[in-house]
């Protein structure tokens, strides 16, 4: 009986400490648009609608569905920016992996592989533009 007892009051502690993880905020889902048009304040602090910082929509997205909203959020940004031979492009596209790296740290390592694809984004040759998306790295890990 008091064994049953034990069991059922540990269940239940188990159960509600799985409810207290944080939620994706709704404006990391918002869609690429605004994203590109928080980024549009970098270096400087980049916010999203609801003013969530990109690198805590990464440290939010818990659940495989969070992660992988994020990355359909934020590949399509990378994408864009890195296509673009704008130096104020550049400088978004190096802030926001400054920003996904930065909340990726404090994880247990499932953001890597959209680290990894944002990453693979910066194909450019162009030392101007090389020197601007390390600018905005160096941004978006301290304030992304």
């Amino acid at each position: 009986m008091r064994a049953a007892a034990l069991s059922t009051a540990l269940a239940a502690l188990l159960a509600g400490c799985g409810s207290t993880l944080p939620s994706l905020p709704p404006a990391c889902s918002d869609g690429p648009r605004f994203v590109l048009r928080a980024l549009r304040a970098a270096p400087g602090s980049v916010r999203l609608t609801d003013g969530t910082r990109l690198s805590e929509c990464v440290t939010r997205a818990y659940q495989d569905a969070d992660v992988q909203q994020l990355g359909f959020t934020l590949t399509p940004v990378a994408d864009q920016l890195a296509r673009s031979a704008r130096p104020a492009d550049a400088l978004a596209l190096g802030y926001l992996l400054g920003a996904v790296e930065r909340g990726a740290s404090q994880t247990n390592g499932v953001h890597v592989e959209l680290v990894r694809r944002l990453r693979g984004t910066v194909t450019f040759t162009d030392p101007a533009l090389l020197a601007a998306v390390r600018r905005g790295e160096r941004a978006g890990r301290a304030r992304g």
